[in-house]
């Protein structure tokens, strides 16, 4: 911690953070390398800086224990305390360690214990120093799950935010991020996308927060249905494995570029049905006038379900080609219904062109 309570990299850590470099070297080698530098910190202000009474910069001899309070303090990490947005100060100290980050070359912070519940005063104070700090740097908002009566406050001020609480490999963890997201189709937006949390494919669990070291759980159906939500309804896409233990399959979920494409340029995001365990997404390409259609099986049963879709809800004539963005395969043209067949916990994501 420096003297005016910000925390700084723990050299024995992050050697090249010695003599008050903090995370720029670091940073620096990474943007070196084409890539973005995020760090994930605590809501709050630290108690050692309260209980120091450290000063806040840019302030007039406004100290730490005079914006805080103990009121909502984290239940699982009590290393810091609430600060209260409307005490002077306040929005001093938020703007003394996002100007810190700048200076460093963060690009992405995810901000944890703030959005359940949901801190409104503090999320506010942290878009405004994000923004004096005059650097673009993505707000992640965690975790969940966001008050879906909060949307238009987040959507207002934070890039990401949780829908849910962790996601894990487990069939349930995907089962409720569907119908979390019923709520949240209408705010998804260029800089503002509703998060289904870090995608657990591939090796995890490598340090056993939960379980030991493994493969992912989740059966390739389980695992294509995952993938299938979290691009068609625009998730950011943060991977939680560890990428050099992929293997082949995990790599072909992350790297289709026909499903990527349609996560980053696909719009108009909706949902058609979710009744009786069968589910319909769709999104559409602006300029080609492709429809993309999601479907799944969220049943338990042994035996495979028909799910149907009319033309006329995709908004497409009487006629369409079909490909399985998964596979490349192209499933012919159908007229007036597209139908499917899915085993439990399967799904299909397709792209629909219409035959004139």
């Amino acid at each position: 911690m420096d003297a005016y309570g910000r925390y700084l990299p723990a050299v024995n850590r992050f050697p090249s953070a010695a003599d008050g470099k903090g995370f720029k070297a670091l940073a620096d080698y990474v943007h070196r390398k084409g890539l973005k530098f995020g760090i994930h910190i605590m809501r709050g202000i630290p108690k050692e800086a309260v209980e120091k009474k450290l000063p806040i910069k840019g302030t007039n001899n406004i100290t730490a224990n005079q914006v805080y309070t103990t009121d909502l303090q984290c239940k699982w990490l009590k290393d810091n305390y609430t600060v209260l947005a409307d005490k002077p100060g306040a929005q001093e100290y938020y703007n003394s360690i996002m100007d810190l980050y700048a200076s460093w070359g963060v690009d992405f912070i995810k901000i944890d214990d703030l959005s359940r519940p949901y801190h409104q005063g503090e999320i506010e104070l942290i878009r405004k120093a994000i923004d004096q700090t005059g650097r673009p740097i993505v707000l992640s908002t965690s975790p969940g799950e966001t008050p879906i009566e909060n949307a238009g406050h987040v959507q207002a001020h934070a890039n990401m935010w949780r829908m849910v609480d962790d996601v894990w490999d487990v069939w349930k963890d995907v089962t409720h991020l569907l119908k979390v997201a019923q709520g949240w189709y209408p705010y998804i937006q260029p800089g503002g996308w509703p998060d289904c949390d870090m995608i657990p494919l591939g090796r995890i669990s490598i340090r056993g927060e939960r379980g030991n070291d493994r493969m992912t759980r989740l059966t390739k159906d389980e695992q294509y249905s995952l993938m299938t939500l979290f691009t068609i309804f625009k998730s950011p896409l943060m991977f939680g494995g560890d990428l050099p233990s992929n293997d082949p399959f995990t790599l072909s979920l992350l790297t289709n570029k026909e499903v990527l494409k349609m996560h980053r340029e696909a719009t108009g995001v909706k949902q058609l049905f979710q009744a009786d365990g069968k589910v319909a997404i769709t999104s559409r390409h602006p300029k080609t006038g492709e429809v993309y259609l999601a479907v799944f099986n969220l049943g338990d049963g042994k035996e495979p379900v028909e799910l149907k879709v009319s033309l006329s809800a995709l908004g497409l004539g009487g006629k369409a080609k079909v490909v399985n963005m998964w596979t490349g395969a192209k499933n012919g043209i159908v007229a007036g219904e597209f139908k499917q067949q899915l085993l439990p916990h399967a799904s299909g994501l397709f792209k629909l062109t219409a035959v004139r």
